[in-house]
């Protein structure tokens, strides 16, 4: 069994790397995978797989010509916010497999958002055409449970990574900040401010890690050339690299707060066992935060005045060990939709 795993690999983000490695993981013995990425030399050199350009779908098209199934791995890859262009794509791979006759799968994946109407007319026309479905969270299930599909849910596929012991008490502050729509120039001033005040009166450094190399790399930079970052911040702040998503649990780990805009950034830190906060761009990040149990704000609302004490109040205090154990467990449901390639 020859299996297509399509997603936004290579693309030098740490939490789809992280969704690969539980994928791989958990493909059934004997079942080999081509991976559809970008960097594909980074992917095939990391997970020692064979790849073919994600971003050239007469080539993937090819691919999926040599495969016997085709696994939409992880993310939430049936939506519009990237661009109904993204959407097609996938759609184009759906229906090229089951007319094809290869079984479809999606695996731990979201649903959504479907900003267009024809987006969601054409989402609802390809779920029938899944031979196995896990949805990563509840309100993508009952979505698609409204238009016929009913389908296995759990949590975030990346939960099933081995978790870390926390050996951060004392230690910095790590964020994994991204640039997003909802923070425009001066709209960064209130939280760079409230994370100013925590780490002086905590005195803490800050480590500031991009969890996408592309996109977050070097935002310590651009908000302080805006003048954004407050000297006392600016003086406690250097930029982290993490080539893997180990490497960041390792910083994870060692940190007395983490504070993540990015999912799975949020997700390897409670992994990690760290103390966590969000700043939620997208209900998924909210959701997760829930799950988790720690401070999230949303980022459409105004910043609130006590957002330094909700820091400061989970400063050094890790998150309930019970309750990340669950959303391990839960992870655990998206292994089945894997097993049907088994034979």
């Amino acid at each position: 069994m020859r299996a297509l795993i399509c997603g936004y690999y290579g693309e030098h983000n740490l939490g789809d790397d992280a969704l690969l490695e539980v994928l791989l993981g958990q493909l059934p013995a004997g079942c080999r995978p081509l991976v559809t990425a970008h960097d594909q030399a980074l992917v095939r050199e990391r997970f020692g797989v064979e790849t073919t350009d994600r971003r050239r779908l007469k080539g993937v098209l090819a691919a999926l010509g040599r495969c016997d199934a085709l696994v939409l791995g992880g993310g939430s890859l049936l939506q519009d916010a990237t661009s109904f262009r993204s959407l097609l794509y996938y759609g184009a791979l759906m229906l090229a497999a089951r007319s094809r006759g290869k079984p479809v799968l999606l695996w731990g994946q979201g649903l959504g958002p479907l900003r267009r109407r024809r987006s969601r007319l054409l989402v609802r026309g390809l779920l029938p055409l899944a031979t196995a479905i896990s949805w990563r969270d509840p309100a993508s299930a009952a979505q698609a449970r409204e238009w016929g599909v009913a389908a296995g849910v759990g949590s975030d596929p990346v939960w099933a990574l081995p978790a870390r012991v926390w050996n951060g008490r004392g230690g910095p502050i790590v964020v994994c900040f991204r640039p997003v729509r909802q923070l425009d120039a001066a709209a960064w001033r209130p939280y760079l401010q409230a994370l100013e005040g925590l780490v002086v009166a905590a005195d803490r450094q800050v480590l500031w890690l991009p969890f996408h190399q592309d996109q977050d790399r070097g935002l310590l930079a651009d908000l302080s050339g805006q003048g954004l970052v407050g000297p006392a911040l600016a003086a406690r702040s250097r930029e982290l690299a993490a080539a893997t998503p180990q490497e960041a649990m390792d910083a994870f780990a060692q940190a007395g707060l983490v504070l993540a805009m990015r999912l799975h950034g949020l997700i390897l830190a409670a992994l990690a066992g760290s103390p966590c906060a969000a700043l939620s761009y997208d209900p998924k990040v909210a959701a997760a935060a829930a799950g988790i149990g720690c401070p999230c704000h949303d980022l459409e609302a105004a910043p609130p005045p006590g957002l330094q004490h909700s820091w400061a109040a989970v400063l050094d205090q890790p998150p309930d060990p019970a309750g990340i154990a669950a959303l391990r467990q839960e992870s655990q449901v998206h292994r089945a939709v894997l097993d049907t390639l088994k034979g």
